[in-house]
């Protein structure tokens, strides 16, 4: 008996292009990053790792941006989009996590077209850690390059205000600043500093975590991960648990 194979509609264009932009903005960050933090034993210094914060910076930027628009779509788009259905919330969310979980130990395994349980929780988790990253890294660019959006405050904040003292001040060079402000801004920037560090650890495993969840599904489940993030297509041979609640 041949199974009929059905087609279903899922991931609209601004997932998947928040999706893949997410991927490689992540990773450039990433990248630079571990130079950024290894910078001392590779021998970067001065100009050179200045230069490297601002790549950093000015990616965080695209990244930023990106995490806001997809914030937005949340609110806006398809219904596969839609908070509610990836957060770990709703009246019958902790029944569907326990009969998840269940079939993962039986063969006839749930298949969802969005996000099953289990990654529901983690999608959060992603989102909540990259977040914290934007926002801790936004004000982090402020006060080692001066940057938008709170660059001029750090600025004001180590030169005391001093107009001649913030025209010639520079990324990089403490010619101009005043030591006692300086000091002072640099307390306030160290537990920053620390949650972005650590976010980043976290992040790094939570992604291995996800890549390693999306090929195990893939096999277990055959339900068109991948290509469904690429296609926006889902095509399943049987019933999905999340299928009558598809109000497109």
């Amino acid at each position: 008996m041949t199974t009929k194979l059905r087609r279903f509609k899922v991931w609209d264009p601004g997932v998947r292009l928040f999706h893949w932009l997410n991927a490689l903005l992540v990773l450039g960050l990433m990248i630079i990053g571990i130079l950024i933090l290894n910078a001392k034993t590779l021998g970067i210094a001065g100009d050179a790792k200045i230069l490297l914060k601002t790549i950093h910076s000015y990616t965080g930027y695209a990244f930023a941006i990106n995490l806001g628009w997809r914030l937005i779509w949340a609110f806006i788009g398809n219904h596969y989009a839609r908070w509610r259905q990836f957060l770990p919330i709703g009246s019958n969310y902790l029944h569907s996590f326990k009969s998840y979980c269940a079939s993962l130990r039986s063969t006839n395994h749930q298949r969802y077209l969005g996000h099953n349980p289990i990654a529901r929780i983690i999608i959060s988790i992603f989102f909540l850690l990259l977040t914290s990253q934007a926002i801790t890294g936004l004000i982090i660019a402020g006060t080692d390059l001066y940057l938008p959006p709170f660059g001029s405050y750090f600025a004001e904040w180590v030169t005391e205000a001093d107009p001649q003292r913030l025209e010639q001040l520079k990324p990089g060079d403490k010619t101009y600043v005043v030591e006692a402000a300086y000091e002072e801004m640099r307390a306030f920037r160290k537990p920053l500093i620390i949650l972005h560090v650590y976010g980043f650890y976290a992040l790094l495993s939570l992604v291995i975590v996800h890549i390693a969840g999306v090929i195990v599904s893939e096999f277990r489940e055959k339900n068109d991960l991948i290509s469904a993030m690429i296609t926006g297509e889902k095509i399943l041979d049987g019933q999905a648990e999340d299928e009558n609640d598809n109000n497109l």
